[in-house]
């Protein structure tokens, strides 16, 4: 009884999660309706039993030049695979399905904001037809990123294939994404942690680092940033710290403050501890004189007469 109870929770293991389950989404163009009819969450509500427009379990969108949905994973995953349910109102999918037509040509990215071109190109549709695009798509992506994110487009100016439709529309039911519920994990289960401490992403399959966490390089992720550098892959500057040229190497922060002149949690935004009590004036024959008084910094005053001072001239 208990080898048979070890098999079983093996092979659960083995499975990939849906990550995309009630994770927030969104989508370009909604159709307002009553109710949650047509929402962007009803494609990670885990229902897909009723693949009509009004049954509420699909994404309802206006018809427009371009149609974009996203959903945010909420923190970077280790992904596997993206499967997608298309609305079929419940008909036979194909030529006779006007949501077919409008399906075809999608894109499918994977991205770490809600901006498809900083992402990867998972999947773009450039040989379906009527008759051989799926009502349920598939499609291997391993990849770390936490937007999933559909697109399709029938842009002015550019010639489509005679079987598209004029417009495009989120017509999505259910959009499933499935690898790894938690971050720094590998193995065939799932389950094991990255070998490298400092590690934030590594292979799937083999564990080798893929990505370090903020503050570390290296193959292995055991190198600290270098002097005056911090964050991920250690690309960011360091700001004006006081007495060390090193600040933290994985937020930025100064440990003993900034520097004469510069404030801020990260000691890059200037500070000007000088005041002016008088203006500076002279007096011509038409009573009245101008100039720019110049600080340090490149801090200036525009100085006109009666004592009057206005800030910022160049």
């Amino acid at each position: 009884m208990t080898w048979m109870l070890y098999i079983t929770l093996v092979e659960v293991c083995h499975r990939y999660v849906n990550v995309a389950l009630n994770k927030p989404a969104y989508q370009q163009n909604p159709f307002f309706q009553t109710g949650n009819v047509g929402d962007a969450s009803n494609a990670v509500d885990g229902k897909r039993s009723d693949l009509t427009r009004n049954g509420g379990q699909c994404v309802l969108s206006g018809a427009r030049e371009t149609a974009t949905w996203w959903v945010n994973l909420t923190t970077t995953h280790n992904i596997q695979n993206i499967s997608i349910y298309f609305m079929t109102d419940n008909k036979p999918w194909g030529a006779s399905n006007e949501n077919a037509k409008s399906a075809l040509g999608f894109s499918v990215y994977v991205s770490n904001t809600t901006d498809k071109e900083t992402g990867l190109l998972c999947f773009k549709d450039d040989n379906f037809t009527l008759e051989t695009i799926p009502a349920v798509f598939t499609t291997t992506c391993p990849v770390h990123g936490q937007y999933i994110i559909y697109y399709n487009e029938r842009l002015r100016g550019v010639n489509y294939p005679d079987n598209y439709h004029y417009s495009v529309i989120n017509n999505l039911c259910e959009v499933e994404v499935y690898g790894c519920p938690v971050t720094g994990c590998y193995g065939s289960n799932n389950s094991l942690p990255c070998p490298d401490v400092n590690c934030q992403y590594c292979h799937k399959e083999t564990g080798t680092c893929q990505v370090c966490k903020p503050g570390y390089k290296g193959q292995q992720c055991k190198l600290e940033c270098e002097t005056g550098k911090y964050g991920v892959n250690c690309s960011k500057s360091c700001g004006n710290c006081h007495n060390e040229p090193q600040c933290h190497n994985v937020d930025g922060s100064c440990t003993d403050g900034c520097s004469a002149g510069y404030r801020g949690s990260l000691c890059t935004e200037r500070k000007y501890n000088f005041t002016i009590n008088t203006c500076l004036y002279h007096l011509t024959f038409l009573n009245f004189y101008l100039r720019c008084l110049r600080f340090p910094f490149g801090f200036t005053f525009l100085i006109l007469h009666d004592n009057q001072c206005f800030t910022f001239c160049h």
